[in-house]
């Protein structure tokens, strides 16, 4: 039988996991009186959450290759008001998804060739793309926009939907039991989650990422095309940032140019906090899962603490990714000396 190694980035893997589990408990024990250790609690978490694991999906990426792109929550934002503004109009709603979709597809392959072909700087070219969303968002609308039943039915019904789990339910206070449930954006967020996971592991194209990541002088000459890996990568970023667009349309039910602001740095912790480093190469999505459930517990107990200031989580996350950065580094400089 075949022993599987530990490395540093199983190591990596396991102490996000581990992290997550600590400070999950920890909120458990601390605030157990206020319902957080309710299994809807935990399942809050994934609703509010469900758009930002397909972006940090989709971050995850453009990072394996090296790249980064920053235009996420922008992108998010335009999304969002496209959606509010277009089923204002009476478009319906799956033409709308649709749409939205499309424009994932065209940003991404713009993004994508100016990254791939044209060799410019991937924070340059997603920096103009993040203004460019932005700054679209509020020529399409420049007031908040809400969604409603009136807007349009279809969409409204499947935010709303509920689907009830037959576990981990709790009897309240009025001796009534209360069912746990998720929305349907967590479901498309864990399927989008195990389809890149599938990818990275099991394609050639997800082989191609890593070696890319690795290094592309070496991917070059194993005979992988450069150029085309970097541009289907930042298409499928896109397509994910489309998705997880959608998916938190859903929960937040609006347009608004102030919307997702700093998505982006979300997601990026969510994926270097996952072990996914930023020079390319090395990371995975479970990991990533593991850094949004890691932010998203942080808010969680701010907010159930009820007296902490909103920005302890921004705090607190820019502490877990420094620490991050400092072990991926010294498994680094680990890894250089083994190769010496």
């Amino acid at each position: 039988m075949k022993k599987t190694k530990l490395n540093g980035n199983t190591i990596l893997l396991f102490i996000t996991i581990a992290l997550f589990i600590v400070l999950y408990a920890g909120g458990c024990i601390a605030y157990g009186e206020k319902g957080f250790t309710h299994f809807q609690t935990f399942l809050n978490i994934l609703i509010t959450n469900a758009g930002l694991i397909c972006i940090s999906c989709g971050l995850t990426v453009v990072m394996l290759t090296a790249g980064i792109d920053i235009s996420v929550g922008a992108v998010v934002a335009m999304d969002c008001m496209l959606l509010a503004v277009g089923m204002q109009k009476g478009i319906g709603a799956v033409p709308m998804i649709l749409i939205i979709l499309l424009i994932g597809v065209v940003f991404g392959a713009v993004q994508g060739y100016l990254i791939g072909y044209l060799q410019i700087q991937p924070f340059i070219v997603t920096m103009a793309g993040m203004f460019f969303a932005r700054g679209m968002t509020a020529v399409i609308c420049t007031d908040q926009i809400s969604i409603t039943q009136e807007t349009n039915e279809l969409f409204y019904n499947i935010a709303n939907y509920k689907i009830v789990l037959p576990f981990g339910g709790y009897t309240n206070n009025h001796d009534v039991y209360v069912s746990p449930y998720i929305r349907v954006g967590v479901v498309v967020a864990l399927v989008v989650l195990i389809a890149v996971f599938l990818m990275l592991r099991y394609t050639k194209f997800g082989r191609a990422l890593y070696a890319v990541g690795g290094s592309e002088q070496s991917a070059a000459m194993m005979g992988l095309n450069v150029k085309f890996t970097k541009l289907k990568a930042y298409v499928l970023c896109s397509v994910l940032t489309s998705i997880g667009g959608i998916c938190y349309c859903l929960n937040t039910m609006s347009g608004s140019v102030q919307q997702a602001l700093g998505y982006e740095m979300d997601a990026i912790s969510s994926a270097v906090i996952g072990g996914t480093l930023l020079t390319g190469g090395v990371g995975n999505v479970i990991g990533t899962f593991f850094g949004v459930l890691i932010n998203g517990t942080i808010s969680s107990i701010v907010k159930t603490n009820g007296k902490l200031a909103s920005s302890w989580p921004n705090i607190l996350t820019a502490a877990l990714l420094f620490l991050f950065i400092v072990i991926q580094s010294i498994f680094a400089v680990l890894r250089e000396k083994k190769k010496a």
